[in-house]
């Protein structure tokens, strides 16, 4: 399987090296990406209190990372000695998949078991913390942990719906036309961000309305060439989308932040994200943010969440499986979804937060119909820049939707015929 170039590697490196050095073993380092806002950052944050109390001894560094600094330099960092006791990795074959193929993971299976993991989390939530010799998730080595589960859906202003007298659509033709109704009044009905990865959100949302699990389990396990019929209507989609002034060409230069602050502002009714958002949203719009799940669709982008992985190189595995322990714990569990997240061993009895428990019913529900489509970057490597990349041409009409379909199948099928 290919890997990032060594110049994109080390750049990321530089991003990511801090200088910090291991002074002696009692010392905690560990990373994330997620936004203090966030339910995981909140949760996190709490649990990292915990540890320092239940650990008075042990000098504890965090270090907050981006997602584009672990995915673009995380194999060179984890194959170093900056590499921290714990931190949290993107799941999927191109980016766990990939370090866990070159063995940068330590494995967790009896660890599970003695700290009782294994008891809190289904095979079905380990599906996505395991990978093969290949880097093919779903068999091989426990690698990682997750402890919550997202999805991408449709957050709504319910005040701005109200006032055109517009109801939650269940199809995608009725989704089209409430947004004719937006158009109309001169306002562009869907905040989106196509020169970051919202836009890959939609687009796959569009692909999956003509896609079934065959489909997804064939383009996730790299089990045959890319049959690109549904990212050739997304592409179609999209450019007739941005002509209906659903979405705006803008959006090329817009990122996830600029999406957020469109919604959230009342700019945009609509907007098209994952859970991770759901707090925020909820602390900036309270009671004003609605939910749905994408009309006409069985299957939406969804999985269990990131995984916290302990690199080979670590110093201090106990701590690091310290922490792993209370994130795990009911305490946490039900503090991430009372936060506005999706905890994935929450006892339900303790969620109390609306947006928790919204998420928690619309994830039983994709959960019950089959419809985890996971994410569009995940099959190989490298594949993240190329969606992001391709989702913006076509958006933005520099390229033709059949060529954006074959820029998303070369590389595709260049490592599927290696398997």
């Amino acid at each position: 399987m290919r890997v990032l170039s060594k110049m994109a590697l080390a750049i990321g490196a530089m991003a990511l090296a801090t200088g910090v050095v291991h002074a002696d073993n009692k010392t905690f380092r560990i990373w994330w990406y997620e936004a203090a806002d966030s339910a995981a950052g909140i949760t996190w944050t709490q649990a990292l209190d915990t540890f320092k109390a239940d650990h008075p001894d042990i000098d504890v560094q965090f270090e907050l990372k981006t997602f584009d600094q672990i995915t673009k330099a995380g194999t060179l960092i984890l194959n170093s000695s900056e590499a921290p006791d714990l931190m949290e990795y993107n799941k999927g074959n191109s980016v766990a998949g990939l370090a866990a193929s070159q063995g940068l993971f330590t494995v967790l299976d009896d660890v599970a078991k003695e700290r009782g993991w294994d008891k809190v989390l289904t095979d079905a939530s380990n599906q996505l913390s395991r990978y093969d010799e290949n880097g093919i998730y779903g068999s091989g080595p426990l690698i990682g942990v997750a402890n919550y589960g997202e999805y991408v859906s449709v957050y709504y202003n319910k005040e701005m719906f109200a006032a055109e007298n517009i109801s939650v659509p269940t199809s995608l033709a009725e989704l089209e036309a409430d947004m004719d109704i937006f158009v109309k009044k001169g306002i562009t009905p869907i905040a989106e961000a196509a020169n970051d990865y919202p836009a890959q959100h939609l687009m796959y949302e569009l692909a999956l309305s003509q896609a079934d699990a065959g489909w997804v389990s064939d383009f996730q396990g790299l089990k045959a060439p890319l049959d690109t019929a549904p990212f050739l209507y997304a592409g179609q989609k999209l450019q007739e989308w941005v002509e209906k002034g659903y979405i705006s060409k803008d959006s090329t230069g817009f990122k996830a932040a600029d999406m957020a602050s469109q919604f959230t502002s009342g700019k945009s009714p609509m907007v098209v994200t994952g859970t991770w958002y759901g707090a925020p949203f909820a602390a900036a719009m309270g009671d004003n943010v609605g939910q749905f799940l994408f009309p006409g669709n069985v299957i939406s982008p969804a999985s269990t969440g990131n995984i916290w992985v302990v690199p080979k190189n670590a110093e201090n595995k106990d701590l690091a499986y310290d922490f792993i322990d209370i994130t795990l714990s009911k305490e946490n569990q039900a503090l991430f979804g009372n936060s506005g997240g999706l905890p994935i061993a929450a006892d339900p009895a303790m969620v109390t937060d609306p947006v928790g428990h919204e998420e928690v019913t619309l994830f039983n529900q994709l959960v019950a119909q089959n419809g985890l489509g996971f994410y569009p970057d995940w099959p190989v490597p490298g594949y993240y820049d190329v969606v992001l990349q391709a989702t913006q041409a076509v958006i933005s009409g520099t390229v033709t939707p059949e060529q954006f379909a074959e820029r998303m199948q070369k590389p595709y099928d260049d490592v599927q015929s290696d398997q």
